[in-house]
Parts: C-alpha cells; sequence; structure tokens
C-alpha cells in the first residue's frame, strides 16, 4: 500500500511539474501572440495610410495633367509648338505619376488585406476597406490622367503637322 501511494505521489507531481511547464509555455506563446498582433495592427494602419496618400497623390497627378493638357491646347491654338510639346510632356509624365501612385495605393491596400486575414478586427476591416475604395479612386485618376495626356500628344501632334 506504501509503494502504491509513493506512485501516486510521483505521478502527481510529474503532473503537477508538466502542468506548471504548459503554463510557461502558453505564457510564452501569448506574450508572442500579442506582440504579433499588434505589428499586424500597425501594419494595417500604416498600409492604410500608405493607400490613402498614395490616392491623394494619384489625384493631383490627374490635376496637374489635366492643367497641362489644357496648357497643350491652348499653346497649339496659338501655334507655339514648342511649349505644346513641352505642356505634352508634363502631362505624360504626370499621367505616368498618377500610375504609380496608383499602384502604390494597391500595394498597401494589398498589405492592409493580408494583415485583416491574420486577424479579423472590424476596425482594421475598415481599414482595409478605406485602403481598397483609395486604390479606385488613384486608379481611376491615372485612367483619367492617361487620357489626357493621349489627348494633348494628339493635339501637339496635329498642331505640328498644321505647322508643317
Amino acid at each position: 500500500m506504501q509503494d502504491e501511494l509513493a506512485k501516486i505521489y510521483e505521478k502527481l507531481i510529474a503532473h503537477e511539474t508538466e502542468i506548471m511547464n504548459l503554463r510557461k509555455g502558453y505564457i510564452v506563446v501569448n506574450e508572442k501572440y500579442t506582440t504579433a498582433l499588434s505589428s499586424l495592427r500597425q501594419l494595417t494602419v500604416s498600409a492604410a495610410d500608405a493607400a490613402k496618400r498614395a490616392c491623394i497623390a494619384a489625384e493631383k497627378a490627374f490635376i496637374a495633367t489635366s492643367k497641362c493638357a489644357v496648357a497643350a491646347k491652348e499653346a497649339a491654338n496659338q501655334l507655339v509648338i514648342a511649349a505644346a510639346e513641352a505642356a505634352a510632356e508634363a502631362a505624360t509624365a504626370s499621367a505616368e505619376a498618377a500610375m504609380e501612385a496608383a499602384a502604390a495605393a494597391s500595394a498597401a491596400s494589398a498589405a492592409a488585406a493580408a494583415a485583416v486575414a491574420q486577424q479579423a478586427e472590424t476596425a482594421l476591416l475598415q481599414m482595409s476597406s478605406e485602403a481598397a475604395e483609395a486604390t479606385k479612386r488613384a486608379s481611376d485618376a491615372a485612367a483619367e490622367a492617361v487620357k489626357m495626356s493621349f489627348e494633348a500628344n494628339a493635339i501637339v501632334k496635329k498642331a505640328r503637322n498644321q505647322g508643317s
């Protein structure tokens, strides 16, 4: 009986030790999870902010492209071909900037979506949605900027042909 009681105590001590080790392991895993969750949250916030800023850049590039296209049209009307060419080149550069900004918005939006996929929190879902909307706006602005760039270049080409 005494031997069996000693064996039971040994098993109890072994189980108690195992439970303590499991608790310690859980604490370590929980701390790492909390740290990773915090990092993902910050990544999501930063990615959403980057998408919004890239969207603003694309929209401003679109405005610059619009003004360059107007300048190209005006210069072509007055037969100032060199100025029209410069404006058309500026419109092209602005359109390229808008496309790059749209690509940046898309990348940031993808990063936000990836972070949200790791942790489903309502606030992060909202940020990811905002990043996606910013990407759409940036892409729309880039597409319009490209159209205006083509128009400006067509006007310059027409003015050049009329001047020849």
